[in-house]
């Protein structure tokens, strides 16, 4: 796992990989805001607000199941995360 899971996510490309929605699944976009359990993302279509918890998602080369980062973004930083 890379650094990027501890970074600010804002302005980066993210794509959803799977979601209990099957409609969000392959949803991709810039990243316009994250909150503790969601995540705005601006796509051709507009802008759409997906839950982090229902999602797992890609965000460069980093795939992030949703479920293991709901916490705000600043908290995020300095968590640990264990190795899959």
């Amino acid at each position: 796992m890379n650094d990027l899971i501890h970074l600010p996510w804002i302005s980066h490309t993210l794509t959803v990989l799977d979601s209990t929605d099957p409609t969000l699944v392959g949803v991709s976009g810039v990243v316009q805001d994250e909150t503790r359990r969601t995540v705005r993302v601006q796509t051709q279509d507009g802008t759409i607000t997906l839950a982090k918890d229902t999602i797992r998602f890609k965000i460069g080369d980093e795939e992030i199941d949703g479920a293991t980062v709901k916490q705000r973004p600043e908290d995020r930083i300095a968590k640990r995360y264990g190795r899959r």
